[in-house]
């Protein structure tokens, strides 16, 4: 018996021990759409299974050397499945993101993608953002590529939407408001782009008619939302433009998550390819972190914070610029001396509560605070030559100034300092009513401004100092006749302004889903209201108060054919920012009002497939009229406001994308627009608006080589007619409506992906440690189009003529880019 025994137990022992050994683990997080973590899914392995819990953190003990599928389940989502075979021992990290079912218990539910399609909003794929090449890769340069979106200059992020200017664009991180510098006066000086596309998930783009749960701008608004890590790793990104870094970790009991981004940027390639000859030292720099905190299955805390560094050292040496005709070719020839030191510091932080109160109820808190240095000091002395060039093929002075029309020269001074500290809190509410939603928020914003401006230009023609126009002064014709009036500078600014503004705003709306007949409507109507009052040293502003009602109603017929037809619109406000109140003189003027538009949007949304693959064409009309319009100037990207609410205005226009697998695999689109916006300044009539852009086509295309499918090419194209940006400085424009060349650029790049989602490799391969690897060739401007961006004026001392020599962008350039991650 004792023997029997023995042997049952020795039996025993060993199939106990190799059953044990032939296990393996698998785990992970389990996310919904919205990067939040999903308790309560149900995780099975054959007989195996498991639940996750309030942080959707499951761990499954699986059989090893068996293929088997990966099944997550849960009521509110589609079920997921992994097919896998785990060797004996091996742990698998596996993160699923769950995506809601379409129909549920017979009641349509409305994912995240219909959402969208229904709110009329653009959802942009982060990975195509990190891929596509650019001046200024990143999610500005995608935007452009949009409908109803417009910029003529690869060296700036900032762009104008359906004949809004940049000022009118909302941008939202993780829903906090981010802001941009105030004294930006060229795209060379911007640096990097709030942004960092290392650290996204999410991008949804509205170009108008969006909620009343957006704040209060006139054109767009883009939403951002960073992403939340669930493992440890690492990317870096480095090209002859500059490089990133980031890292990326999450804690053991899956509470604690965070993810920091580096970046670094130097324009010098791109701004020795202009004609101006410099002495260029850029140093664009910022860290970006994003911490998250799981206190429990109600309560969510987050922190963005920013730390950014701008510094722009420019000093021009020569230029010239060839133009005219063949049989009359021109030239300018400018020597400078001098230099521009400018210097932008930037510090953001936020906090972020998400609390959720019932089943049915989220609360969130918000509070951030935004504080900017920003430094313009410039002393630039240009001396010009305006003369004819030498055409004769066989002499040694080929294209060289062999005559000169015109001497002059100019000299620009600037000592401009700018302080400011923008502070907010906010509270919103979510309430979950089954077919009913309704969402409201209260917001305090406090704009404190320290602004000293000292700015001013002389400039002299032929010996001859210039005039400023408009104050009456005596003719200058010398040498004809002796000038007897004062020498004053063509322009002169000087002011010192200590400026407040508190402001309180806040939103209501409610959505609505249902049926009308057999077909499914949604609704949506809100309104906002903002107050705000502008104080300061000698201001007293007066309290104004707006409301802007808002309203969606979109439908979904039932056909076969997969639409929806939405119509969105209402009253949209744009209160005065600090820059919006100070006129050309630099002085500010407290009680500018609100600009407002009535904005309409009809669209159609059809999604198909052809070539058996999904396309999808949106095409929207829309109309805008404004009223208490505050006129502006448009100087590459500076914008001079003239604190007057003295014009009304129009803007309307179609666009229209199509978007889908024009090559299987990858998504590629193709938009076309039609804008038309004018102004009417105290009653004179209508003359186009500074951002009347009429036409815009634009291509975005991936492909690879079919034999080779680890090589890969990306195209971004883009054309725009031209901007009525070709006046004279400080010209009626009533008087002046010369536009610029039409903007036309071709940016390419090539990339060889040696390995792509952690493909299997087998153990001691080279690319075992990396995610994602790739090496690429970018070409900007790949046909070397000469887009200008501003003209400079001179004059012909003999006949008292002006030209306006075109100021050009970059021309080709070629770029390598390594992307690592691991």
């Amino acid at each position: 018996m004792k023997a029997k025994y023995l042997i049952f137990s020795v039996l025993f022992l060993v199939v106990s021990t190799t059953a044990f050994a032939q296990k393996a683990r698998v785990k992970g997080v389990i996310l919904d759409e919205n990067n939040k973590p999903v308790a309560g899914v149900s995780v099975a392995f054959g007989a195996a299974s498991s639940i996750s819990n309030e942080n959707g953190f499951y761990l499954l003990i699986v059989p090893a050397n068996k293929e088997e599928s990966l099944v997550f389940s849960h009521t509110g989502y589609k079920n997921s499945a992994l097919l896998l075979t785990l060797e004996r021992d091996e742990e698998r990290e596996f993160n699923p993101v769950l995506s809601q079912k379409i129909e549920q218990l017979g009641v349509v539910v409305i994912t995240d993608e219909n959402r969208k399609r229904i709110e009329g909003i653009t959802n942009i794929d982060p990975a195509t953002i990190r891929m596509i090449p650019g001046a200024n890769a990143g999610v500005e340069n995608i935007l452009k590529t949009l409908p109803g979106v417009y910029s003529n200059n690869e060296l700036s992020t900032q762009y104008a939407v359906r004949g809004g200017n940049y000022d009118e664009n909302l941008v939202y991180v993780n829903e906090i408001e981010v802001y941009r510098p105030f004294l930006i006066r060229s795209g060379q000086q911007e640096g990097l782009s709030f942004t960092n596309t290392d650290m996204v998930q999410n991008v949804d783009f509205s170009a108008g008619g969006f909620q009343a749960k957006y704040g209060d701008k006139l054109s767009s608004v883009l939403d951002i939302t960073y992403r939340r890590p669930t493992r440890y790793g690492a990317s870096v990104e480095a090209s002859f433009l500059g490089g990133s870094l980031s890292f990326e970790g999450v804690s053991k009991n899956q509470k604690w998550s965070a993810i920091t981004g580096v970046r670094y940027r130097n324009n010098s390639l791109l701004v020795n390819s202009q004609q101006t000859q410099t002495n260029y030292t850029p140093v664009f720099a910022d860290v970006q972190t994003y911490v998250t905190y799981n206190a429990s299955s109600k309560l969510q805390l987050s922190f963005l914070g920013n730390i950014s560094q701008n510094k722009y050292d420019y000093q021009p040496l020569t230029r010239q610029t060839n133009f005219g005709t063949l049989s009359d070719p021109i030239a300018l020839l400018v020597v400078y001396e001098g230099q521009e030191k400018d210097k932008y510091e930037t510090l953001f932080g936020a906090f972020k509560a998400n609390y959720k109160l019932t089943e049915r109820t989220t609360l969130k808190f918000i509070a951030s605070a935004y504080h900017t240095t920003e430094q313009e000091y410039f002393d630039i002395f240009a001396q010009y030559r305006l003369g004819e060039v030498d055409t004769n093929i066989g002499s040694e002075n080929l294209g060289n100034v062999t005559y000169s029309r015109g001497i002059g020269s100019q000299l620009n001074h600037a000592r401009n300092d700018l302080d400011a500290l923008i502070v907010n809190a906010e509270v919103k509410g979510f309430h979950d009513l089954d077919e009913n939603q309704i969402e409201w928020g209260f917001k305090y914003t406090r704009e404190d401004i320290r602004d000293r401006v000292v700015e001013w230009e002389v400039i002299d023609s032929a010996g001859f100092s210039i005039n400023p126009p408009n104050l009456g002064l005596p003719v200058n014709d010398q040498p004809y006749n002796p000038y007897t009036g004062p020498l004053v500078p063509y322009q002169n600014v000087r002011a010192k302004n200590l400026t407040t503004i508190n402001r309180f705003s806040g939103y209501a709306q409610w959505n609505r889903r249902g049926n009308l007949g057999r077909h499914e409507v949604w609704y949506n109507a809100g309104v906002r209201m903002h107050q705000w009052q502008v104080e300061g040293d000698n201001l007293d502003g007066k309290s104004q108060v707006i409301f802007s009602p808002r309203a969606q109603f979109a439908i979904k017929p039932d056909w076969d054919k997969d639409m929806v037809f939405r119509v969105s619109g209402g009253i949209y406000s744009q209160p005065p920012m600090y820059r919006e109140l100070r006129d050309a003189t630099g002085a500010v003027r407290p009680n500018v009002k609100a600009q407002q538009s009535v904005h309409i949007v009809l669209s159609n949304d059809y999604s198909f497939k052809m070539w058996d693959r999904p396309f999808k064409l949106v095409s929207e009309a829309y109309y805008k009229s404004m009223t208490d319009v505050n006129p502006y100037t448009l100087e590459n990207v500076r914008i001079r406001y003239s604190a007057e609410n003295n014009a009304k205005a129009y803007a309307m226009g179609f666009d229209m994308r199509l978007n889908g697998e024009f090559v299987p695999g990858t998504e590629s689109w193709v938009s076309l627009g039609f804008m038309k916006t004018e102004e009417n300044i105290e009653n004179r009539g209508y003359i186009a608006r500074p951002t009347d852009q009429r036409f815009k086509a634009a291509i975005l295309f991936q492909d690879y080589m079919p034999n080779i499918p680890n090589v890969k090419m990306y195209l971004n194209l883009v054309y725009n007619t031209g901007l009525p940006g070709g006046s004279p400085s400080y010209a009626d424009p009533y008087l002046y409506q010369t536009r610029l060349r039409d903007y036309r650029r071709a940016d390419l790049g090539f990339s060889y992906v040696f390995t792509e989602g952690k493909k299997e490799l087998s153990e001691g391969h080279w690319l075992k440690p990396f995610r994602d690897l790739s090496l690429g060739l970018e070409v900007f401007n790949l046909f070397d189009n000469q887009n200008a961006i501003t003209n400079t004026w001179v004059r012909d001392v003999y006949t008292k003529s002006q030209y306006g020599i075109p100021n050009y962008l970059t021309s080709r350039v070629f770029s390598i880019k390594l992307t690592a991650k691991i």
